[in-house]
C-alpha cells in the first residue's frame, strides 16, 4: 500500500483547488446579489417616498442565512417545516464555536450531547 503524506496526492490538491474556487465564486455571487437587491429596494423605497424605511444590507443577508439554515437542516425555507433537529444543533454549535474561537465572544456554547 502506498503511504500518503500529510499534503495528499496531486489529485487531492486538484480537487481541493476546484472546490476552493467554487467557494470563492459562490461567496462573490452572494455578495453581489445582496448588493443588487439592497440597491434595488433602496431605489424602490425612494420611488414611493420611504427611503428611510429601506432595510440594511444585513437584513437581506439574514434572509439568505435563514434559507440556507433550512437547506442545511432539511427544512422547507418557506414554512420552516421538516427540519432535522440534530443537524440544527450541530449548525448552531458550529456558529457558536466560530464566535468564541475566532472573534473572542464570551458566550456559553451549548454543552455536548
Amino acid at each position: 500500500m502506498k503511504k500518503r503524506g500529510a499534503v495528499g496526492s496531486a489529485a487531492d490538491k486538484e480537487i481541493a483547488d476546484v472546490i476552493t474556487g467554487a467557494d470563492q465564486m459562490l461567496a462573490k455571487a452572494i455578495s453581489a446579489a445582496l448588493r443588487e437587491v439592497s440597491d434595488k429596494v433602496a431605489e424602490n423605497m425612494a420611488a414611493i417616498g420611504h427611503q428611510a424605511s429601506t432595510p440594511a444590507l444585513e437584513y437581506f443577508a439574514a434572509v439568505v442565512h435563514q434559507r440556507m439554515y433550512c437547506l442545511m437542516c432539511g427544512a422547507d425555507p418557506d414554512t420552516l417545516a421538516g427540519g432535522d433537529p440534530e443537524i440544527a444543533y450541530h449548525v448552531i454549535r458550529n456558529s457558536q464555536n466560530i464566535a468564541v474561537h475566532h472573534w473572542g465572544a464570551e458566550i456559553a456554547v451549548y454543552p455536548a450531547k
